[in-house]
Formats: C-alpha cells, sequence, structure tokens
C-alpha cells in the first residue's frame, strides 16, 4: 500500500468514525428528548396523587403522636392517668403505678412502669427495643444528683445512693 493509500484509509476511517459518532450522538439525543418528556408526563399526572399521600402519611404521623399523648385519658390505658408522665422520645410516658394513691395516704407502694404506646401494628424501633431489654434485664438504677450551691464544687452524690439498683 502506498502512502496516498494509506492517507485515504485513514481519512476514511475517521470520516466514517465522526459520521458514526455523530448518528450516535443525534440518536441519544432523541432518547433522552423522549425521556424528559415522559417524566415530565409522568410528573404531571402522579402529582396530585404524590401531594395526597404525602398528606395522608402525614396525617397519620400526626394522629399518632395525638394518640401517643392522649391515650392516660383513653379507656385502655390500663393506669391512672394522674399516674403518667409523658415523655415521648425515646419511650412515650413513665408511669409512676400508685403514685397518686400514695400521695392521698392511701396507698404503700409505688412501681415504675416504662410505657410505649403504639397505635394499630407498631412496632417498636431498635432503640425502644434496647430500652425494653434494659428494663426486662434489670439494668435500672437510682441515682440523687445533689447540686452545689458553689459553682467551683462539682456534684455531690450521696453514699446511700452509689450503686443501688432496682
Amino acid at each position: 500500500m502506498t502512502i496516498p493509500e494509506t492517507i485515504i484509509a485513514i481519512a476514511a476511517f475517521l470520516a466514517g468514525t465522526i459520521i458514526a459518532y455523530l448518528w450516535y450522538r443525534t440518536k441519544v439525543c432523541v432518547i433522552e428528548g423522549r425521556a424528559e418528556n415522559d417524566l415530565e408526563r409522568w410528573k404531571q399526572e402522579h402529582t396530585q396523587e404524590i401531594r395526597k399521600d404525602s398528606v395522608n402519611r402525614s396525617r397519620s404521623t400526626l394522629k399518632g403522636r395525638i394518640s401517643e399523648q392522649m391515650a392516660p385519658l383513653l379507656p385502655e390505658f390500663p393506669f391512672a392517668p394522674a399516674d403518667a408522665r409523658f415523655i415521648g422520645n425515646p419511650i412515650d410516658f413513665v408511669v409512676f403505678d400508685g403514685y397518686t394513691d400514695a400521695k392521698d395516704g392511701e396507698g404503700t407502694a409505688i412501681s415504675v412502669v416504662i410505657v410505649e404506646v403504639k397505635k394499630g401494628k407498631g412496632r417498636l424501633t431498635r432503640e425502644e427495643s434496647l430500652i425494653r431489654k434494659a428494663v426486662e434485664e434489670g439494668r435500672v438504677s437510682w441515682k440523687t444528683v445533689v447540686l452545689s450551691d458553689d459553682p467551683g464544687d462539682g456534684p455531690e452524690y450521696p453514699e446511700s445512693d452509689a450503686g443501688e439498683r432496682a
């Protein structure tokens, strides 16, 4: 093959490569345009549905939170409403069962109960499960912290409370 034939072959190859690139690039642009149009059409068709779903989920979450706070007033709540203290996170209530009776001079014992309220088929979160496990295994303790009047002193821990477990 002579030099002019080699140059012609290389030029033909480059021209073919450029034409193929331009042809594929055009096809890609057409496909991208169709995809963008399809996406816009899908957005227009489903925006209302997505918004409605979002509002329903928001309502459901709000109803759940209201139910949690109102639980002591509902008939299925097994404790005296006055004994329940709402915390909200990571658990819903600490119930001092028998506190009201003890305060009125009628009761002699108080039980501390951790309560998580679920509506419907709600399941415990991982953190709530860990808290339940800690309570069930007795990893619950009492600590009294006495703050000093002098800002230079640290908190005091009465000896009688050190290491007590419930």
